[in-house]
């Protein structure tokens, strides 16, 4: 069937969200067409607002209200410590548990040569300044056990020893509930790897 250009047009900019195929497309692009007026009038305006009024910490890199950000500049933040993350998404995770008081930095990616995106592609240099100050005593990689994540973290060890400061990986493995028969290998080994003593 072809559509007329308006909804052909919207159902289109649906795609471009990933992991938004056509038909998720079109079925977002109808739902809206079945809201009332004002309701996507809201939904418009929301869009906007969210793109006039997010910025990024220029410190940290997150994406926030205001530069610097919260976590940045609040003083209960312990600054001995940085977490660096991948994207903001992960931040906002670890931020949910309640249990990491330090501060952050964003990489805004991960070193993928596959895709066309090196070190100087990402937020590394502004991490390595930030090395420089004297209170930061130690770096957590919070990035994803994937292969660019491994390489990322790999890549970001060796830059940072030179500074001095401790340098941590968050442990993965199984979740919590999980049944260990039904894990994958490289899961298992990962468990194995972050074990601890009890």
């Amino acid at each position: 069937m072809i559509y007329p250009k308006s909804i052909a047009a919207l159902i289109e900019h649906f795609q471009k969200f990933p992991s938004v195929g056509p038909k998720s497309a079109q079925r977002m692009a109808f739902y809206l067409l079945r809201m009332p007026l004002t309701e996507v009038e809201k939904f418009a305006q929301s869009m906007i607002d969210a793109k006039q009024n997010t910025r990024t910490c220029e410190i940290c890199f997150n994406m926030s209200s205001s530069s610097p950000c919260e976590i940045c500049s609040s003083p209960q933040r312990d600054k001995s410590t940085i977490c660096v993350v991948a994207e903001t998404k992960d931040l906002i995770a670890i931020e949910k548990t309640n249990e990491y008081k330090g501060l952050y930095h964003v990489l805004q990616g991960l070193i993928s040569p596959m895709d066309g995106i090196g070190a100087d592609d990402i937020r590394i240099k502004e991490l390595l300044n930030r090395l420089t100050d004297e209170k930061v005593k130690e770096v957590i990689l919070a990035l994803s056990p994937s292969v660019e994540g491994e390489a990322t973290s790999l890549y970001l060890s060796k830059l940072i020893k030179p500074f001095g400061v401790k340098i941590s990986r968050i442990a993965f493995g199984l979740p919590v509930g999980a049944d260990l028969e039904y894990a994958d290998e490289i899961t298992i080994a990962k468990a194995l790897e972050g074990r601890r003593e009890l």
